[in-house]
């Protein structure tokens, strides 16, 4: 295969070490990394100089530069869908990389887990790719429209399509947004259609699945994230279930995600609001009015401080200046006159 068709740009040549070759992660397994270049589909050794330069190690999704069956460099990623690893570490865990779009996938088998969608997308925004919400399973939907409409209505400036692998509804459509040498991921909980949408769109079974359950939810299938090459010259990365998505680094994302809670934020009279009832608080005033779902403010709140708590964790910066604020407010409260009595 061509180099620009697994989605190689000319400018990262620049980033490559002298005398390698580049190739692109489809797979990583205990020590061996699977690659594509413009031979075909090989297995490598990682280098301890991938670790040291790329804390997280090569994923799915980069390219690496290759010295013979040697990956000696992780070249920079130009976008990379990051959660914070599950435990109670704070590591970074690169579920894809250098990516076009980020396809956040739920089903309609039941009512839009619209707190779930919003924090994929707060996320996917993060990323640097283009999110897209993608609804499976539509056959199975008595009322799909009403189902899209409320999705659209909290997944502002996102794509929302609903689709069905079993009758093919709207899969022309996802084909088009992953066309040649465009890089998909596909992200979601266990169950929703992740497998079943990619044999749909690879026009075959590539991946396991399974009958969904007598309660109407799928069954996980997926066990790693992998790299596929469709009919069309797109590429789509499948990735397993995630029982939970913690957020790493975004601050940003979320504030994206909720662009319409944090505009009327600004709009508040004072700068500091707390919104929990200020004079002149424009979120308060859009709630009281119907123009805000109070739950959706709730849901900007919790992932606001997510991403402020992971940030501090993560940042020394940030916790430099968290604590600097913290001291200047004490020092402030210290010399304030006290009342007497």
């Amino acid at each position: 295969m061509e180099l620009l068709a697994l989605g190689w740009a000319p400018e990262r040549a620049a980033a490559l070490p002298a005398g390698c070759a580049p190739a692109r992660v489809t797979r990583v397994d205990r020590g061996r990394l699977t690659v594509l270049d413009g031979a075909g589909e090989r297995r490598v050794v990682p280098g301890q100089a991938l670790y040291a330069d790329e804390p997280t190690g090569p994923a799915v999704g980069d390219w690496v530069a290759l010295r013979g069956e040697l990956a000696v460099a992780v070249l920079p990623r130009t976008a990379a869908f990051v959660r914070t690893g599950a435990g109670r570490a704070s590591a970074a865990q690169v579920v894809a990389a250098n990516l076009d779009l980020v396809l956040v996938v739920d089903a309609l088998t039941a009512d839009p887990r619209l707190r779930r969608v919003e924090r994929y997308l707060a996320v996917a925004w993060g990323s640097g790719a283009t999110p897209v919400v993608v609804l499976t399973k539509a056959d199975l939907c008595d009322d799909v429209a009403a189902a899209v409409r409320a999705v659209r209505e909290d997944a502002l400036g996102v794509e929302v399509l609903p689709v069905s692998a079993r009758t093919g509804e709207h899969l022309e459509a996802l084909r088009a947004l992953v066309g040649p040498g465009r890089t998909a991921a596909m992200v979601g909980p266990s169950g929703v259609g992740k497998s079943s949408l990619l044999n749909a769109l690879a026009g075959g079974a590539i991946a396991d699945t399974r009958e969904i359950r007598g309660d109407g939810r799928g069954r996980h299938t997926t066990t790693a994230r992998e790299l596929h090459v469709l009919p069309g010259g797109g590429l789509l990365i499948d990735t397993p279930g995630m029982r939970e998505l913690a957020l790493y680094d975004d601050v940003e994302g979320v504030q994206t995600a909720y662009g319409d809670v944090a505009e009327l934020a600004a709009d508040c009279r004072f700068r500091d609001c707390g919104h929990r009832g200020e004079p002149g608080c424009a979120v308060a005033a859009a709630i009281d009015d119907g123009g805000l779902d109070p739950a959706r403010f709730t849901a900007w709140r919790k992932l606001q401080a997510e991403a402020h708590r992971q940030l501090l964790r993560v940042d020394a910066r940030a916790r430099a200046e968290e604590r600097a604020r913290l001291r200047s407010f004490s020092r402030a409260l210290r010399e304030q006159p006290r009342k007497v009595r």
